[in-house]
């Protein structure tokens, strides 16, 4: 009954913010995917979405943000899905209670969208992060996503890694090797150099499609 009312509330929530999002349709491909043990998990999320709705947009940032790091497990696609790297729709992701840094912005990226922020203003970043390790310090493979308020602002790193929720210019720890989004894929943080479509990304892209994020 408590899934009903937010689908219910949700519904009307995305008339205004130009989102079709099924959330019925969605919650039962999470059943017949995962059983009913993440049913909570989901409905928490829709109830996070209904809550953040009226908020300032740095405060939706904040909410979703908040939300995946602290309801989902950090573990590795060898661990989660037996291969070296995949990008899971927020189903598959929720649907685990588990993913990588992909998949922590990818929920974040499409949980946003549903709350009214403009794809113009949110990038999937691929980045080399420094960590200490016990061999010394160490730049690996890391994905984070950014908001822009503005399109020349500072954008807010959203990071699973580090949960707080602070700007690029207080990320020294962070290599920005090229951004994208639903619109193009662009190298650095700039908006120059714009480079073909990224198979694994479009590929992501009509999966959800398929769930029934339509945007």
């Amino acid at each position: 009954m408590a899934g009903r009312i937010w689908y219910c509330l949700l519904a009307l929530m995305l008339v205004s913010t130009g989102g079709a999002v099924n959330f019925s349709q969605l919650e039962q491909q999470m059943v017949s995917r995962y059983g009913t043990q993440r049913v909570k998990l989901f409905r928490n999320w829709q109830g996070m979405l209904y809550q953040a709705q009226n908020l300032s947009k740095q405060e939706k940032v904040r909410r979703v943000n908040g939300f995946f790091n602290e309801q989902i497990f950090y573990q590795e696609d060898k661990n989660v899905w037996t291969k070296s790297d995949y990008w899971a729709t927020p189903i598959e992701f929720m649907g685990k209670g588990r993913g990588d840094c992909e998949d922590y912005s990818i929920a974040k990226y499409y949980s946003l969208q549903i709350l009214g922020i403009p794809v113009r203003q949110l990038r999937m970043v691929y980045v080399k992060i420094a960590l200490n390790t016990p061999q010394g310090k160490k730049l690996l493979a890391h994905m984070v996503l950014a908001y822009y308020p503005t399109p020349n602002a500072t954008p807010l790193i959203l990071d699973n890694f580090n949960k707080g929720l602070l700007p690029a210019s207080q990320r020294s720890d962070l290599y920005p090797i090229y951004n994208f989004n639903s619109e193009g894929v662009w190298r650095g943080t700039g908006r120059s150099a714009v480079k073909g479509k990224m198979s694994r990304w479009q590929n992501l892209l009509a999966r959800a499609r398929q769930e029934g994020f339509v945007f």
